[in-house]
């Protein structure tokens, strides 16, 4: 079992929904990364993405393809993202979830990639470009690593697609709560529930919604039909408002603490 699995049965005890933060691994710093991540954790998150700097991130908004390029221009590499990790897991428990691309992990090499993220402290990873057609030999070397795989549904995504990525989803199911990128938005979509009762249908994991959410009425609203949310873009913004200062982490973690109030009874 791992931290995610563990994280979400705790949750479900409370009757609280998983409030999962997204973050940059590199912007402003790895340090600072470092840092945030525990602001977070304290702050009451339940569970970190922590985002692989690509140079061709085809699903991420304007703010996260942002932080991306600040952390490839400051020297982020994979190895080092890793040791942000082991950093962050020498003085936290919070589940983190690596949100990456096929191509940063293919060019690392798919088996050391997932024996050096487990190794570093991952509970699992999201490739969001990966397809379920060709996602088999990653799962064989995830599932013997001990890595939970994440993978994503859009509210266009098929009935059988649906089925598939269920069946091949672990730790929990990512419901992008609408089709373009990443970017924080003013309002819920109107078809989510719809969307997300599909999706639980078809599976037993958490099903979490990300993509837009930015808003403690936002985490309010869609905890009512889903296990969780994820927010990415609006709180990329809030550190990248602070640039390379202490105050980074101390800004993340009282957004995240006003978002995860959201999230309780």
């Amino acid at each position: 079992m791992t931290r995610l699995t563990e994280k979400f049965d705790a949750l479900e005890m409370r009757g609280e929904k998983a409030l999962v933060c997204y973050i940059m691994a590199g912007d402003p710093s790895m340090e600072r990364t470092v840092e945030i991540a525990l602001a977070l954790d304290r702050a009451g998150a339940d569970a970190i993405e922590l985002g692989v700097p690509f140079s061709d991130p085809l699903a991420d908004g304007p703010s996260i393809q942002a932080a991306g390029q600040r952390a490839l221009e400051r020297g982020a590499t994979v190895s080092k993202v890793f040791q942000a990790l082991a950093d962050i897991r020498r003085q936290s428990q919070i589940p983190i979830v690596l949100m990456t691309y096929f191509n940063p992990a293919l060019s690392y090499g798919l088996e050391r990639f997932a024996k050096d993220a487990a190794a570093a402290g991952a509970d699992g990873v999201i490739q969001t470009d990966l397809t379920p057609e060709e996602a088999q030999p990653w799962l064989g070397l995830a599932r013997r690593e001990g890595l939970d795989t994440v993978f994503l549904l859009a509210p266009t995504s098929t009935a059988g697609r649906i089925e598939v990525v269920a069946g091949i989803s672990t730790g929990f199911v990512y419901c992008v709560s609408r089709t373009g990128v990443t970017g924080a938005r003013q309002d819920v979509p109107q078809d989510l529930k719809e969307f997300v009762s599909r999706v639980k249908s078809q599976t037993n994991a958490p099903v979490l919604v990300g993509f837009g959410i930015s808003r403690p009425e936002h985490v309010k609203a869609i905890g009512s039909f889903a296990e969780g949310v994820v927010v990415g873009s609006a709180l990329v913004e809030v550190i990248a408002g602070a640039g390379d200062s202490p105050s980074a982490a101390e800004e993340a973690g009282r957004f995240a603490a006003s978002l995860k109030s959201a999230t309780k009874p």
